[in-house]
C-alpha cells in the first residue's frame, strides 16, 4: 500500500497534526472527549454541531446499527452557547467548531460566540433529520452562499459540510466557495429508513434518519471526485472511512484530509491504528497523491 510522509499539514486555513480528523457528532460533546481524541491520534477534531438554542433532540430510538453502517436521527441535540466553556481548556488545539442555524443571521450569531476559540468553523448545512436546519437549507445554493459569507465575516476559516442528498453537489460546493469558504467537507449522512416488520412502524423515533458508515463510502468518494473537479478550494472527505486504504482512496479522488466518525464507535483508537499504517519516513509526498486519479 502507498504510505505518506508524516508531519503537520495545512488544510483550509487550519494546521492539522495529520490527515485524520474526528467528524462532527461523535464524541464531540465535551472538551474532555475532544482532548481525549487528540491524545489518541486525531490530527484535528470537529465538535458536535452547536445551534442558536439549547435542544434535547428527537425522542428515541435515535440510533440503530444496520448491516453496513449506522442509521441515526439525533435531531441536533446541543447545549448552545453554554458549549463555550467546554472549549476554554482547548485553546491553541486544532478544534473546528461545527455550527448550524436556519438562516445567515443565526449562523453569524452562533459563530460570534466561538470566534475566539475556533481554529475554523464547519457549517452544518447538511443534517438530513432536523426540520428547518441542515439539509433543509443546504440544498439551496443561494442560502449556502449567504450563510457562508455571514460566518466568513469574522475572519476565521469556514468549512462547509455538504449533503449528498442533492441532484448536483457541485452547485452547492461552488456556492460555498463563492461565499468565502476555505474548504468543503463531503459528505454528511445519506437519507435512510428502516421499518420494524414486527411492530409495523419505522424503527427510529423520527421515522427517517441519516445513514453513515461503510455503506456510504462509494457515495462519498464520488462526491469528493466531483467537487475536486469543480472547485478550487480544498475538499475534505467524510463518509465511511475506516482504514488507511480508504484514506488513500479519498485523497486520490481529491481530498486533502478526511474526517472519521462511525468507525470511532467501533474503535476509539482508530486514528492511531490508521496512522501506523498510513505514515512512513520514506512515504510519498501527500500533495502528490491528492487528485492523482484525475490525471
Amino acid at each position: 500500500m502507498i504510505t505518506l510522509q508524516p508531519g503537520d499539514i495545512d488544510v483550509g486555513g487550519v494546521t492539522l497534526r495529520n490527515h485524520l480528523l474526528l467528524a462532527a457528532g461523535v464524541l464531540g460533546t465535551t472538551g474532555a472527549s475532544l482532548q481525549r481524541l487528540l491524545k489518541l491520534g486525531a490530527g484535528g477534531v470537529v465538535t458536535k454541531s452547536i445551534g442558536p438554542e439549547p435542544n434535547a433532540g428527537h425522542h428515541g430510538p435515535c440510533l440503530i446499527r444496520t448491516e453496513c453502517g449506522v442509521l441515526n436521527a439525533m435531531g441536533l441535540p446541543n447545549p448552545s452557547k453554554n458549549f463555550v466553556e467546554e472549549l476554554a481548556p482547548l485553546k491553541g488545539e486544532p478544534v473546528i467548531v461545527s455550527i448550524f442555524g436556519k438562516d445567515p443571521e443565526e449562523f453569524k450569531e452562533v459563530a460570534g460566540w466561538f470566534a475566539e476559540h475556533a481554529k475554523a468553523f464547519e457549517l452544518n448545512v447538511s443534517c438530513p433529520h432536523a426540520a428547518g436546519y441542515g439539509a433543509a437549507i443546504g440544498t439551496d445554493p443561494e442560502t449556502v452562499l449567504e450563510c457562508t459569507r455571514a460566518v466568513a465575516s469574522y475572519g476565521v476559516p469556514v468549512w462547509v459540510k455538504l449533503t449528498p442528498n442533492v441532484t448536483d453537489i457541485t452547485t452547492i460546493g461552488l456556492a460555498a466557495e463563492k461565499g468565502g469558504a476555505s474548504a468543503i467537507v463531503a459528505i454528511n449522512t445519506v437519507r435512510g429508513m428502516r421499518i420494524s416488520t414486527a411492530m409495523r412502524r419505522p424503527v427510529l423515533g423520527n421515522r427517517t434518519g441519516g445513514l453513515s458508515g461503510k455503506a456510504i463510502f462509494p457515495v462519498a468518494v464520488k462526491c469528493v471526485w466531483d467537487l475536486y473537479a469543480a472547485c478550487t478550494i480544498p475538499v475534505i472527505g467524510c463518509g465511511g472511512v475506516s482504514t488507511a486504504e480508504d484514506v488513500i482512496e479519498m485523497m486520490m479522488a481529491g481530498a486533502q484530509a478526511v474526517e472519521i466518525g462511525t468507525a470511532v464507535m467501533d474503535d476509539v483508537r482508530v486514528f492511531d491504528r490508521i496512522a501506523r499504517i498510513l505514515y512512513a519516513k520514506d512515504g510519498a509526498d501527500p500533495a502528490s497523491i491528492v487528485g492523482v486519479a484525475h490525471d
